[in-house]
Order: structure tokens, then C-alpha cells, then sequence
């Protein structure tokens, strides 16, 4: 009984502890996972808000997105591919640490002013889906819909229709080669406005051909929901 009651102790004790620097966390009223000092680490800097991209003060449509606009409306992040925000990425995503999903869905959450009623996640071919054993755009748009009541979380509407290489590492045209005919729309999304979930949004290769499956089917409005947005890579 003594040894149980310290175990339960102890456990409790590492889950009032802020994961990123270990101190105590008195104010679980932002997050359950870091402390005050750290969630300041998650903060957002100015950005484009139509394309993501980092900019000098926060503007509707920097000069990209005004001479050439994204196929999405609303582009939302948590933060760049950087400290601390990336490596719980890669745990999430790579070394299936799931349970992760919640809290990166509360931090990217405390940025979306306008929630759409439709939340859907960016889909895995099946072979991957059984190696890596959970879609992690799926799993943050699950938590992400129970962010906000008037969002409703629409599962697998997309499917991909074929395994493709990693986007990790290319440039945006073989990126764009790579994606060609990759996914099918599973579900006509019955409202107006969808969010669409990925992890890192890159070149927003993925997110486009999903964006433009949507638009066909007449959705008037899409917005972009990912953990980290990074610039595109030098071709």
C-alpha cells in the first residue's frame, strides 16, 4: 500500500511539472503541458495571414499573396519549424508520442479567431497509416474540433489513392510531381467553409490539391490549420 500510495505520488508530481524545463507549473488554465515561462516559446510572430509566411507586422495578404494568392483563404500555425514547436513534432509524428496531439491542438487552437464548422485532416495512404499506426493530422483535427463547439470533426474525407515519397526534402515541383493525382474526395463536406489539418505546411503542395477537390465540389471557403509553417525550400 505505501509503495503504491509513493508511486501515485510521484506521478503526480511529474504531471504538475512543465515537460519542456521541468519547474512546476501553477496556472493550468493555458496549458496542462508547460509552464508559463515556456509557453512563451509558443508564441506566434507577425505573419502573413492568408499565406502563413513570417513577416515585419502582421498584414492580410503580404506581396506573394497579392500577386499570386493561395488557393486557401486563412492560413493558421502555432509557429515556425524551430524550437521548441518542432521537436514535439517530430515526437509526435515519428516517434509516436500521440498523446501530443492535445496539447499542439490547444496551442494551435488559442490562434484560430474564426473556427470552421468543418475540421478534417490530411490523409495517409494505408501502408503507411499500419507503419506508422495513427494519422497525426486526423488526431490533431480530433482535438482540434473538440476545441470549439460549433466545429464537428469530418473524418477521412480524403483518401490517397496511391503511396508516394516522403515530401520531406524535395522542391516544390517535384513535390508538386510527386502529389500528381494522389487523393480523391471521400466526403462532400456539407457546409461552406472546412479547415483542412496537417502537421508542417511547407510548400502547401498537399493542402492545395486537397483545397482544389474541395473548391470542385463547392466549398467557398478553406482555411489551413497546421502545427508549423516553414518557408519553402530554395529549388
Amino acid at each position: 500500500m505505501l509503495s503504491h500510495w509513493r508511486e501515485k505520488t510521484t506521478l503526480l508530481n511529474r504531471l504538475s511539472q512543465c515537460h519542456l524545463c521541468g519547474l512546476n507549473i501553477e496556472n493550468r488554465l493555458v496549458t496542462d503541458m508547460w509552464c508559463q515561462h515556456c509557453y512563451q516559446y509558443f508564441l506566434s510572430q507577425p505573419r502573413c495571414l492568408r499565406c502563413g509566411i513570417p513577416t515585419l507586422t502582421t498584414v492580410d495578404q503580404c506581396g506573394n499573396c497579392l500577386s499570386n494568392p493561395p488557393v486557401w483563404h486563412r492560413l493558421y500555425c502555432v509557429n515556425d519549424y524551430t524550437f521548441p514547436t518542432s521537436g514535439y513534432v517530430h515526437q509526435f509524428k515519428y516517434q509516436k508520442k500521440f498523446w501530443f496531439a492535445k496539447n499542439l491542438a490547444r496551442l494551435l487552437a488559442n490562434n484560430i479567431d474564426q473556427p470552421a464548422p468543418i475540421i478534417t485532416g490530411v490523409p495517409l495512404h494505408w501502408q503507411r497509416y499500419i507503419r506508422r499506426g495513427f494519422n497525426q493530422s486526423e488526431l490533431l483535427a480530433h482535438y482540434l474540433a473538440k476545441q470549439s463547439p460549433n466545429s464537428i470533426h469530418l473524418k477521412q474525407a480524403f483518401i490517397r489513392t496511391r503511396s508516394t515519397p516522403a515530401q520531406q526534402g524535395l522542391s516544390k515541383e517535384q513535390r508538386q510531381v510527386n502529389l500528381h493525382q494522389a487523393f480523391q474526395l471521400s466526403r462532400i463536406p456539407k457546409a461552406s467553409h472546412v479547415a483542412i489539418v496537417d502537421d508542417v505546411v511547407t510548400t502547401g503542395c498537399t493542402v492545395r490539391h486537397l483545397c482544389k477537390l474541395l473548391l470542385e465540389v463547392g466549398v467557398e471557403r478553406i482555411d489551413i490549420y497546421c502545427v508549423c509553417r516553414t518557408p519553402e525550400p530554395a529549388s
